[in-house]
């Protein structure tokens, strides 16, 4: 447990590489798709056998409605390109050894965490556009995710007021 400000914060701390592995980083755009339902599995299995999606003459709010079905369930989807200045990723946790340390990056002390107390993650590949999908209705530019968009440019307006010279920036701590 850490003491910031005279107030105690608990969590875990860690690190986020988003440079490449091995020189570029694979391009996933045109192949992440966000399901209305939840898949519990995990490991390598041939998606495209079983989901299938077409394109439809359909256009709703400007957007190319696409039509699939996933365990039977009709899906209306549509492909957006995230906001500029914006990527997404696909990250993986890095596992190291019980008995290998490492040293915090944070500080600039000689101390060090176990790696069992602290989350390291590696980009695996990136994505600029995402395949949104929804039972049986259309997306559109009233739908929860394509809304969660703005709140980029409500950040952007706090942050951009926050720096100013006239305002103390305060302290932001995640827990």
């Amino acid at each position: 447990m850490d003491v910031i400000d005279g107030v105690q914060r608990s969590g875990s701390t860690g690190i986020v590489d988003l440079s490449p592995r091995s020189g570029e980083a694979i391009d996933l755009t045109g192949h992440v798709h966000h399901l209305p339902c939840c898949v519990k599995f995990t490991g390598a299995t041939s998606v495209s056998h079983y989901f299938k999606p077409k394109t439809t003459d359909a256009e709703v709010d400007g957007l190319v409605v696409e039509e699939a079905f996933f365990r039977g369930r009709k899906l209306q989807g549509t492909t957006i390109d995230l906001p500029e200045g914006y990527s997404g990723f696909v990250m993986g946790k890095i596992s190291f050894g019980q008995d290998k340390v490492r040293k915090a990056p944070s500080k600039g002390k000689s101390s060090a965490m176990l790696d069992g107390n602290m989350n390291s993650w590696e980009m695996l590949t990136k994505y600029r556009k995402i395949t949104v999908w929804n039972h049986e209705s259309f997306l559109s530019q009233d739908d929860a995710f394509l809304r969660s968009f703005h709140w980029f440019a409500v950040s952007k307006a706090v942050r951009t007021s926050l720096a100013s010279p006239s305002n103390r920036v305060p302290h932001f701590y995640a827990l």
